[in-house]
């Protein structure tokens, strides 16, 4: 074999010329400087379909054609729900304690108030998110694929130790919140009865608005005024459970030994299976499409249950859920294939419903009505005692005491909206099913054994 021969200086130089020459080839724009604008987003909105999607509502508003259609409405509410999120994910300081489910929930609801959103994009929003309950939708995917995707183990242990810590705090909240509002001149009776019970009665839907019919009814009041009595500290109770969640959430990630990252119990490979975590090649989407309708059966089992039993449908569809979790009753491929469309759900869908929530089932006036100082201070109060209880009963039953106390802070949620909220600030919607637990069967005993209370001692 011949030597290679020496490279002289001179072809040294135009090697080293020629590579310089290509290096600086500037990238060209199309195709490949498109690609990196469109993996540039905003929330899960590529830059330039995002404004595409802002100029074309911006257009349909202007002409007055603003219609309550499927695909515009999915549209409009991504587009809103992502930019307010995004904006609240970008402040510093106030991102680490949820800003971004904050400001995507109430950032609309003030500008529905002051009339900075167009009346055409409010009467949408508001029609189609009560004529569709979309709300339910999303609530029971997100229940059913983290349910089918837990660990049995898991799940068997944690709903039978949820409630100790529940219960519990429940107890202190109550004790804490009426003693705090009672020195701070509020009077005993008004703060347990119209401050304390309705921050844990389980949202308005199924706590305020019971409680309120109950109140008129034992105390010979008008419902109207018992429902705007006992509103305010339901807002703004879940409004302090997301601001807490969301710090609990930072404190989580500076003291990792404090949270399973949405666990609840140490030494279990954790409650979603981790091969799952994306949509693989392998899967069948015939899966995930037949996870998302039997989520949707299930959900439709708990009407049936709610009309049969009067039991409210999303506990009916928990126990369901469970039931065939423990039962063994779905294949794995079918729970690989729940735990997409919970992933789904949870990435795609939480921003956009929390916008609705926002400008549809949140009064803005209501919310800051209540902020009275005494009022205020009851408030958080309350709800600190209750996630602090959560916290430490949990971690005397071997369970970690972030994911406790966040649990236990969905029991002042505003029901099924507030535990978006309060799930999306702590970055922990695996804890949906638990959260559930807290805000409907924890609400339920709680409106039930107040009105049985208040109507024998009044």
């Amino acid at each position: 074999m011949e030597p290679t021969p020496p490279v002289t200086p001179a072809e040294d130089l135009a090697r080293a010329s020629g590579a310089k020459s290509i290096a600086a080839t500037p990238e060209r724009f199309w195709p490949q400087g498109w690609w990196r604008l469109m993996e540039f987003r905003i929330g899960i909105l590529p830059l330039p379909v995002y404004l595409l999607a802002g100029a074309l509502i911006a257009g349909f508003v202007a002409r007055g054609d603003l219609s309550g259609e499927i695909s515009l409405v999915i549209v409009m509410f991504a587009f809103f729900g992502f930019t307010f999120a995004e904006i609240g994910k970008r402040l510093p300081v106030l991102r680490n304690i949820g800003a971004g489910a904050i400001f995507a929930t109430f950032i609309p609801s003030a500008m529905v108030y002051y009339q900075w959103l167009p009346a055409g994009v409010v009467k949408v929003t508001t029609d189609f998110t009560h004529q569709t309950n979309f709300l339910y939708l999303f609530i029971a995917c997100i229940i059913v694929g983290s349910i089918l995707g837990m660990d049995r183990q898991v799940l068997i242990k944690g709903f039978l130790k949820i409630f100790v810590p529940l219960a519990a705090g429940t107890v202190a909240a109550a004790a804490v919140g009426t003693a705090v509002g009672t020195a701070l001149g509020l009077g005993a009776h008004h703060t347990f009865f119209f401050i304390v019970v309705p921050i844990m009665a389980g949202g308005i839907g199924e706590g305020a608005i019971p409680l309120s019919i109950g109140y008129a009814q034992i105390l010979h009041q008008d419902s109207g005024v018992m429902f705007a009595t006992v509103l305010p500290p339901v807002m703004l109770g879940s409004l302090t459970a997301i601001i807490l969640a969301g710090l609990l959430n930072y404190i989580g990630k500076k003291k990792p030994h404090l949270t399973g990252e949405g666990r609840l119990q140490p030494g279990e490979q954790g409650d979603m299976n981790p091969k799952q975590e994306e949509i693989s090649g392998h899967m069948d989407v015939t899966h995930i499409a037949a996870a998302g309708i039997t989520a949707l059966t299930l959900y439709l089992l708990g009407v049936m249950c709610f009309h049969l039993f009067g039991l409210p449908a999303p506990v009916a569809m928990l126990f369901i859920a469970v039931l065939v979790k423990l039962t063994q009753a779905v294949s794995p491929q079918l729970q690989s294939g729940a735990h997409v469309v919970y992933k789904f759900f949870s990435t795609a869908v939480t921003y956009p419903l929390l916008f609705a929530i926002g400008v549809s089932l949140t009064p803005w006036d209501k919310l800051v009505a209540a902020f009275t100082v005494p009022n205020l201070i009851t408030i958080v109060a309350t709800v600190v005692t209750l996630m602090a209880t959560g916290a430490l009963v949990g971690r005397w039953m071997n369970m970690y005491p972030i994911e406790a106390a966040i649990v236990n802070a969905c029991h002042s949620g505003q029901g099924g909206t507030g535990d978006v909220a309060i799930l999306t600030a702590a970055n922990r919607m695996t804890l949906m099913p638990f959260a559930q637990i807290a805000t409907r069967i924890g609400g339920a005993v709680t409106v039930t054994v107040v009105l049985i209370a208040l109507s024998h001692f009044h």
